[in-house]
């Protein structure tokens, strides 16, 4: 099969981790290590998040007194598709697999009248608490929100349109290559009306470019594969319980976090709804049993007699 794998970028760096590199590569070497035997039987292509990540570079380029203003957080989303993309295609070597892997910087074309930008959701960065995360958006003029018990900051997440590399991914592919991109949803560029492309400040969301670019490739499975086992029912209360299937029309009847579930299961909407395939969400440390319908959850075209 051809498929693509959105990997959250809370599944990189846990909630309370220091953004160390040693610790991130810890956790990019066992996601390695859970996606490697799939390039063994499939076609694949693997999206990550840089929410934590961007957001610890966001936060050390405003401190940085040598420059005049911070790095954009266009390009710092390229700088977080280089260093993830390095740590993923090594430890996928040294996890043994022998096909050809590359990582690509991807640009993602929005719609610069998108009203996302005058209405930040998207969380990045480490988690506060509430005061903390105060004294954080009063410094730095940034805008925060409530992100379970702590508080992150939130940036514009615009819609994704297209992808500039969508050809070279698809080439790439058809050469026997695993290819990692959209990290980060991809860089958000916006055509100037010229022919011209220019980065604007804002963080796509990785499982939407997902699903975008599953779609665009004619994937046969999306995997959003994250740091929770499966997708609740009754999450947040006493009780919650994992589903491990659920058809498209009664997952979309759920309402979800905007900044944290709520885009994964709408990636994974998109994704059934047009292609007519299943996908599935759940921990990056259970990929090939996510696939296989042992863990996470499955979302069907239809209600499956098993349903729970």
């Amino acid at each position: 099969m051809r498929i693509v794998v959105a990997v959250g970028g809370n599944a990189l760096l846990e909630r309370g981790e220091s953004p160390d590199a040693e610790i991130q590569r810890d956790h990019v070497r066992r996601a390695a290590q859970a996606l490697a035997p799939l390039a063994a039987e499939h076609q694949l292509v693997i999206c990550h998040g840089n929410g934590p990540q961007v957001g610890a570079l966001a936060l050390l380029s405003e401190t940085d007194k040598s420059l005049d203003r911070p790095y954009p957080l266009d390009v710092l989303g390229a700088v977080t598709q280089g260093m993830i993309g390095y740590w993923l295609v090594q430890e996928l070597q040294n996890a043994g697999m022998r096909r050809p892997t590359v990582a690509l910087v991807t640009q993602t074309v929005v719609d610069a009248a998108d009203p996302a930008f005058a209405q930040p959701t998207k969380f990045i960065g480490p988690v506060y608490d509430h005061r903390r995360a105060r004294a954080l958006a009063d410094r730095h003029g940034v805008t925060i929100a409530e992100d379970g018990p702590g508080w992150r900051r939130v940036v514009p997440s615009p819609e994704p349109i297209s992808l500039v590399e969508g050809d070279t991914i698809e080439a790439l592919l058809e050469h026997g290559h695993v290819v990692v991109c959209g990290g980060g949803g991809g860089v958000p560029v916006v055509d100037t009306g010229t022919g011209e492309l220019r980065g604007v400040d804002g963080v796509v969301d990785n499982d939407l470019t997902a699903a975008l670019l599953a779609l665009r490739l004619g994937a046969e499975r999306l995997l959003v594969l994250t740091d929770v086992p499966a997708v609740m029912r009754n999450w947040g209360t006493a009780d919650a319980e994992p589903m491990r299937s659920i058809d498209v029309e009664s997952l979309a009847r759920m309402d979800f976090p905007a900044g944290s579930m709520g885009p994964k299961v709408e990636a994974c909407l998109r994704f059934v709804r047009a292609a007519g395939y299943h996908a599935a969400i759940g921990s990056i440390t259970d990929a090939e049993a996510v696939l296989a319908g042992r863990a996470g959850t499955t979302v069907t075209v239809r209600p499956a007699a098993a349903s729970s």
